[in-house]
């Protein structure tokens, strides 16, 4: 029975520490001014980054950009508080056509 307990106190000190860890970014387009929010950054060649963005849920790949350490609070906040864009179609606003009867 100890080596249960132990090997769960094990595994859950080994979880704690790998999510405690954690790093969070947000990353600029300076060229089209759009920001993203991630926890993974990879570098490929030639400078450019390559992450998966948190809101959205894409990924994307940028030849400049500007990278930012945020804290987690930030992060929950700009990922979890905003809801997606929804676009609503075109109202008609020309009264119908009423044909007369003769």
């Amino acid at each position: 029975m100890n080596t249960y307990v132990i090997r769960g106190v094990l595994v859950c000190g080994l979880i704690m520490l790998m999510t405690g860890c954690s790093h969070y970014y947000r990353v600029t387009d300076p060229g089209s001014g759009k920001t993203y929010y991630t926890t993974k950054i990879h570098e490929d060649k030639g400078g450019a980054v390559k992450i998966k963005d948190e809101r959205t849920r894409s990924t994307v790949t940028l030849q400049s950009s500007q990278v930012k350490e945020i804290s987690a609070d930030e992060y929950e906040a700009e990922t979890r508080g905003t809801p997606p864009i929804v676009i609503q179609p075109p109202v008609v606003t020309e009264p119908p056509v009423v044909q007369q009867m003769k």
